[in-house]
């Protein structure tokens, strides 16, 4: 399969989350993944995506947010001038109208409109699939990114990797794993094996944005990462809360997916693996 050198490695480089572990990308910063050597030119392409953005019945500000920002000129121990510049943050829409408005010679745009024209893609597909298939799709996901949640915290220095989960489990249903499945009524079960897909794409996220977390911000010590596991945690349930989501553990169980048998469920097996790809 095709897979794009630029911008995605990037792209996903760059993002950052605010304090409701919300994603977005500075404009000055994505202006050099797409190629652009000048802010003024590459303003006029951000004009033309708001425009876009109108157009599809969206609200400007919430996807291209104009902040300002200080930046040194001429550095040095003797002159420590800045002066303000404009910038914007972008939501991934903003990022994606963006691309489909630059300039189209530019291999770093090309790249860019064929790499959004995949993830479009991929979740077409994951919308096509049910409820079974979403679970399926989620908790293999879940999975990989646990395996490279657990090298991030295992090289932060974790070595009781229960006690580091169960910060992440504590942080977002607000309750110790055993207890969260006491509530819910699995006996010994994995919570995860008995969560919908609602309540898997929450762990996902948390999952993710603790291993981004621990990585980005460098953070040393089991006790650290251990506690912004935990913190990662309280901000996806703070969000799901002002959001006015049900709850984590308050959403119903599933058959366990261990049971649930994949192997004569060809469709299954074929979406899957084109959204793991």
């Amino acid at each position: 399969m095709y897979k794009l050198k630029s911008p995605n490695k990037h792209f996903e480089e760059i993002k950052r989350n605010d304090e409701n572990g919300i994603e977005y990308w500075e404009a000055r910063e994505l202006v050099k993944v797409l190629g652009y050597k000048e802010w003024r030119k590459f303003a006029l392409v951000i004009g033309k995506a708001k425009v876009s953005c109108s157009k599809s019945n969206q609200k400007i500000d919430e996807h291209f947010v104009g902040i300002d920002k200080m930046i040194k000129i001429a550095p040095n121990r003797f002159n420590q001038a800045s002066r303000k510049i404009a910038d914007f943050k972008l939501s991934r829409y903003a990022c994606y109208l963006i691309a489909q408005n630059g300039d189209p010679r530019k291999k770093e745009i090309s790249n860019a409109q064929t790499y959004f024209a995949y993830q479009t893609r991929k979740q077409e597909i994951f919308q096509g699939l049910n409820d079974i298939e979403q679970r399926l799709f989620l908790r293999g996901k879940i999975k990989v990114h646990n395996k490279e949640l657990n090298s991030t915290a295992q090289n932060a220095g974790v070595k009781n990797f229960g006690k580091f989960h169960d910060a992440g489990y504590l942080g977002l249903y607000g309750m110790h794993k055993k207890t969260l499945q006491k509530k819910k009524g699995i006996g010994k079960d994995d919570v995860l094996d008995r969560a919908g897909a609602t309540e898997l794409a929450a762990n996902l996220f948390r999952i993710t944005q603790t291993d981004d977390k621990i990585r980005n911000e460098k953070i040393k010590g089991e006790g650290h990462a251990t506690f912004a596991h935990m913190v990662v945690g309280h901000k996806v349930r703070k969000t799901i809360k002002e959001i006015g989501g049900t709850m984590p553990e308050d959403l119903p169980i599933e058959p366990d997916i261990k049971k649930i048998k994949i192997g004569k469920n060809k469709r299954s097996l074929t979406l899957r693996g084109k959204l793991l790809k």
